[in-house]
């Protein structure tokens, strides 16, 4: 005897319809009369009379109904204690700059809120650093923007990052108009993070398919120090708008170049490698980063497909 079976036997009797209980439950009215059969069959006895306008308990089915009801509320009750049961351990979290600028404060309070009794470690690095930690079984999870299909990863595409000028309107070069393209900001000096960073290469692959090229007066790979130039006024930058949450001082351009474009891949170790601890941290940070997307705490950012799920790689 399965729970499923009681649960299917329960809502028969409660809708007196077969039809209508197999539609509420997700599957066919045939599917669901096999069950119950089945059912009958190991208690030895008819549980339901079928009738022109559908179905109700024999006084078997009453009697079993009671008892079966009790058995549900008892198997909820122990599912959700051990939903609520405290978790424990510690999680390695890797997020880059940009990313954990914007994520992090609000994923370090929701496990907080959550699952108190689990220590976060975070760790702040690029993308290809982040893999290799993940690689190195350093990290548990990890945000990126490139995978490895050789990897035994499990990866989950959380949203898309459109690209941001950045920078005072008093910058040399500044465009006048709302909306401009890769290939309109040749004028303006730009502070960059160097070649090796992924940000980087997204843009110069970007430049080198329209054959333009940019004024790029200085690289630097702190996300701090390269936003702490832009302030000053002199150069100007482009970024995700996680770079720059909330900062009155500088104004953002969406660039229109529909390829500009950073996806945001939830990465973690293999399913059998993961700790509960690692299983739950990995579902909370998912939730936050696409709460934060729909409520408008992520600048540039669009959710990767409504019905994405996981895949293993």
């Amino acid at each position: 005897m399965e729970l499923r079976q009681l649960r299917s036997f329960a809502r028969v009797v409660e809708l007196g319809s077969m039809g209508r209980a197999a539609a509420e439950l997700g599957i066919v009215t045939s599917a669901l009369s096999q069950q119950i059969s089945r059912l009958e069959s190991e208690l030895a006895t008819r549980l339901l009379q079928r009738t022109s306008t559908g179905v109700v308990p024999t006084d078997a089915g009453r009697a079993f109904l009671r008892q079966a009801q009790l058995a549900i509320r008892h198997a909820d009750a122990a599912a959700m204690a051990a939903r609520e049961a405290r978790l424990t351990g510690q999680v390695s979290v890797g997020l880059a700059s940009t990313t954990g600028t914007v994520l992090a404060p609000r994923f370090i309070q929701a496990m907080q809120q959550r699952y108190p009794d689990v220590r976060l470690r975070m760790t702040e690095s690029l993308s290809g650093h982040l893999a290799s930690m993940l690689n190195a079984r350093q990290l548990d999870l990890a945000i990126v923007f490139h995978t490895d299909p050789a990897q035994r990863w499990t990866v989950q595409p959380l949203l898309d990052e459109h690209l941001l000028l950045m920078g005072q309107p008093s910058t040399p070069g500044w465009p006048t108009s709302e909306h401009i393209s890769l290939a309109g900001l040749h004028e303006i000096p730009l502070v960059l993070p160097s070649p090796a960073h992924g940000l980087r290469q997204l843009i110069d692959t970007a430049c080198a398919r329209i054959g333009r090229s940019l004024n790029i007066v200085a690289e630097v790979d702190g996300l701090a120090m390269l936003m702490a130039m832009v302030r000053v006024g002199h150069v100007a930058t482009i970024q995700p708008g996680a770079a720059l949450p909330v900062d009155p001082s500088l104004s953002r351009l969406q660039l229109s170049d529909a390829h500009l474009q950073r996806r945001n891949l939830l990465v973690s170790l293999p399913e059998d490698e993961l700790s509960p601890a690692a299983l739950a941290a990995r579902v909370v940070l998912s939730d936050v980063a696409r709460t934060l997307v729909r409520e408008g705490g992520w600048p540039g950012a669009t959710l990767h497909g409504a019905n994405t799920e996981g895949s293993s790689r």
